[in-house]
């Protein structure tokens, strides 16, 4: 891993973790998710969605083959190079673009802005988390919908676990995570064990609570803020699974 940089924008993070985090089960769980996705915005065929950090494409090309309009963004070079190539093998017009989360902007273009799997709280400064809602509310038409999955306060207070590991295809994968910064910020240490090979590293993240994530997107402009503990819209309440935002411009 490169120390010079932060871990998420160091890209040999992305190409190690890759294969934990887009497994086979994890790409194919992308059509349940968009069906809900669609069901939970109102989308109708052939309306435009951003897919903010697209990563492999997982949610991106399963929208295109639902009739939408997609644009991916991210800035891996590789998950990015594997979107493109099952696209053009199944045939499907997904514009996928290299850029930052931070920067991209293409105001008035898009129904609805997705951002999925917990790939927007990265960064240290909470200023550039705002700058990531004001690019979604710029790029989104009048009416459009800003759709932000991820895990609460409240919900990952009831299931926090400081330490579990798995196996996937041979490799160990151990997690250590710690909550600090009065709840405002999650470290988590992990190490990969493939074979006689070790790799450490961390993944850091801030926390929002519902109330905060409301206050946030309302000081953006979104003029209706809704919460769900799930994508299929049960409510965001002590039985909730995740923090499904989602905001109305």
């Amino acid at each position: 891993m490169d120390k010079t940089k932060t871990w998420h924008e160091d890209d040999s993070f992305w190409e190690t973790l890759g294969p934990l985090m887009f497994t086979p089960e994890k790409i194919a769980a992308a059509k349940d998710e968009m069906e809900k996705v669609v069901t939970l915005t109102e989308l109708k065929p052939g309306e435009s969605v951003l897919d903010l950090c697209c990563g492999v494409g997982r949610c991106s090309l399963e929208l295109a083959r639902q009739g939408f309009s997609v644009t991916g963004v991210d800035r891996t070079t590789g998950y990015l190079s594997k979107a493109r190539k099952q696209a053009e093998q199944e045939n499907l017009d997904v514009e996928f673009i290299q850029e930052d989360m931070r920067t991209f902007v293409r105001p008035e273009s898009f129904d609805c802005v997705i951002s999925m799997f917990t790939s927007w709280t990265y960064f240290e400064d909470p200023d550039e988390d705002k700058q990531v809602i004001m690019n979604a509310y710029s790029s989104l038409k009048p009416g459009g919908k800003l759709v932000i999955q991820t895990g609460g306060k409240e919900t990952l207070a009831s299931i926090f676990q400081e330490r579990n590991w798995k196996e996937i295809d041979g490799i160990i994968w151990l997690v250590e995570r710690e909550v600090r910064n009065n709840w405002s910020w999650m470290y988590n240490r992990w190490i990969m064990l493939k074979g006689n090979e070790r790799i450490e590293g961390e993944i850091t993240h801030r926390l929002y609570a519902g109330s905060e994530i409301v206050a946030l997107l309302t000081e953006c402009g979104f003029s209706r803020v809704e919460l769900f503990g799930d994508l299929d819209g049960s409510p965001y309440n002590q039985r909730a699974k995740q923090l499904i935002t989602v905001g109305y411009k």
